[in-house]
């Protein structure tokens, strides 16, 4: 199954939580990779952390870069599916 979502994330975040119950109801869990942009790639947290980390849960649609920053909608992540 190819992941076409990416949603960076932290652990111990509550809103990306409350994102990710919001997510799942839409977008199928084998089309979602949750990134902690802490632990994410090895070489890439660094950037992730400095793109991300006052803005996470985002959510990021790979086929073109197009992202979702919280707090967004349900009907926001359907019409970026």
């Amino acid at each position: 199954m190819t992941v076409l979502f990416h949603l960076y994330s932290s652990e111990g975040c509550h809103l990306c939580e409350q994102a990710l119950a919001l997510i799942a109801n839409v977008i199928p869990e084998h089309q979602l990779r949750v990134v902690d942009i802490i632990d994410g790639d090895e070489g890439s947290e660094n950037n992730l952390v400095k793109l991300y980390g006052v803005h996470i849960p985002v959510l990021e649609r790979l086929s073109d870069n197009t992202t979702l920053f919280w707090p967004f909608e349900q009907s926001q992540v359907v019409e970026l599916r």
